[in-house]
Parts: C-alpha cells; structure tokens; sequence
C-alpha cells in the first residue's frame, strides 16, 4: 500500500543547518547593517544638499519668490512666461551652438588624441599628465591668464605682432565672443576626454591591431574598424555627458564676459544666475531651473531607450 505524500513528507528527518553556515549568514546581515551603517551620513547629506533643494524649487517655481521673504502661488505662470521669455530662448539656442562646438572640436581632438598616444609605449604617463593638467586647473585662473593672453591691446597677439590676432577683440566682439570663450574652455576640457578614451583603448585587443597590420591596413583603418567600435559604449558616454554640461555650463562664460557683450555669449545657466541674483526672481529662476534638468533627463531617457533597445552602446 502506497504511503500518503503528506506521511512521507513527515516520516522525512529534518536536517540541521550546520552551525557554520547560520554564523555566516549572521555575519554577511551583520556586516550589511555595518556597510549600511557607514553608508546613513552620505544618506543624510544627499536628502539635504540634493533632494530637499530639488523638491523645494520645484514648489517655488509655481510662486512669485524672491529669494527672501514670503511670495504668492502663480501656478504655471512663470512656465508660460518662459515659454514667451525672449531671452531664455536666445540663451537655449546658444546652449545649442555650445553644444554643437562640444560635440565636435574636443571630441576630435581627445579622441585622435588618445589614439595617437596609444601607439607610443614611452613616456606614454608624462603626455596623459601633461593634457590632464589644464583639466585640474581652477577655472578662474585658466579664464584670467587667456583673457590677458587674447587681450586686444596687451595680449600675447599684440606682443609678438602676429597677423590677425593684433589689436583683434576677441571677448568684446559679438560675433567673436562665444566661440573664444569656447576655445578657452576646449583648452581645459578636451585633456579629460582624451584620458577617458585612451583608458577604454587599452582594453581593446591588441592582436586585433597586428592582424589588422598583417592585411594591410593603415592608421585610419584600424581607427575606424578597431578602435571607434572596441570604445563605443565610452564614446557614447562621453556624448551624453558632455550634452548635459553644454545645457549647463556657466563658470568660463561668467568669469569671462558675464553673458556679453549684448547678450552674445548669454546661456540658460547664466540667465538663472542672474534672475536670481541681479532681478530677485528666484521663482522664475526655479522654472528655468528645472526645465534644464527636464532636458538633462530627456538626453538621459533616450541613452536608456538605445540601451533597452539592445543598440550597442
């Protein structure tokens, strides 16, 4: 006669956990606590510094805020207002051509860059210090020596007599000014690119190159065949984050010409610094505020579609 399931199930001796396994399970809870418990002081300086402010301009974004003292509920006025608000679309627009400059001249350059260094094996370290270092430098004092150095009347251009940059106004000029505080800020940024992309080079294979040699192939080919796919998904990072600092760049631009001359080299980050600062309007600024983290995280959500997309990247 067959015995019930449930008879065997209970006829079954129960096996002990050994002693040893229920310590480690008690020390991995344990050291978790202890890991968490490291973790609660960045916790609570991020709930303050970060999340608190974040929830607090997005409610002043719907009042009438100064900045000190109390204020009025306006709902979505200032959203509509920003919409109509001449100034911040000419701001967005040179956050554009910022971009646009971003996107391609310090991207070329790290990355033809990094390239090159790649091939050499000798004082390989000295050249990677030696680009990182205007990275490291304070902005202040990176803006303040090139603004000596493109001055129109002692600059390094007057100094030497050299043609087309003698007596030049590069910072006063209009048409000149956006794109020689962007050179500037080339010159201090495209080090860190190039660094970025030469420590994703040396994971690549290096027999990939020598078979590439043993077919024929030259420098350019093993750089568009080998190189750019073997650091796509850096180079896509790379493209993210220098979109989201475009929309939010502000220190060389402030520090040089302060949005000027005539609103020629105005973003949307120094148009907020000032609503606040200059016109009292710290509501307003909070709506501009967070439309650019609405566009930084529009250029996030695409990077995460591609990726659920099984795009390479």
């Amino acid at each position: 006669m067959a015995v019930p399931a449930q008879g065997r199930v209970a006829d079954q001796a129960v096996v002990p956990v050994p002693a040893r396994r229920r310590g480690n399970s008690a020390h991995l809870r344990a050291r978790r606590r202890f890991g968490l418990l490291l973790l609660l002081p960045l916790i609570v300086v991020n709930l303050l510094v970060i999340v608190g402010p974040s929830f607090a301009a997005m409610y002043y974004s719907f009042t009438d805020w100064t900045g000190i003292g109390g204020y009025n509920w306006v709902g979505l006025r200032n959203y509509t207002d920003l919409v109509k608000d001449p100034d911040f679309r000419s701001g967005l627009l040179h956050n554009l051509e910022w971009t646009a400059i971003f996107l391609t001249v310090p991207m070329a350059m790290g990355l033809m860059g990094a390239f090159l260094l790649s091939r050499i094996t000798r004082f390989r370290m000295l050249f990677r210090v030696a680009y990182f270092i205007p990275y490291v430098i304070a902005g202040v004092v990176s803006a303040s020596v090139w603004e000596n150095l493109l001055d129109p009347q002692q600059g390094l251009g007057s100094a030497l007599g050299i043609p087309g940059l003698e007596g030049t106004t590069f910072f006063g000029d209009p048409d000149r000014a956006l794109p020689a505080v962007a050179f500037v800020d080339i010159w201090h940024f495209w080090g860190f690119l190039l660094v970025l992309f030469l420590a994703a080079m040396q994971g690549i294979d290096r027999e990939l190159y020598e078979a590439a040699r043993v077919d024929g192939a030259g420098l350019w080919r093993e750089f568009r065949d080998i190189t750019l796919p073997g650091i796509r998904p850096t180079l896509v990072f790379a493209v993210v984050l220098v979109t989201i600092w475009s929309f939010l760049t502000f220190d060389y631009i402030y520090i040089i010409t302060q949005g000027g001359p005539a609103g020629a080299t105005e973003t949307a980050a120094t148009l907020l610094y000032k609503e606040v600062f200059e016109y009292d309007q710290a509501g307003y600024a909070a709506a501009m505020g967070l439309t650019l983290s609405l566009v930084a995280l529009v250029v996030m959500g695409l990077y995460g579609l591609a990726r659920k997309l099984g795009w390479r990247v």
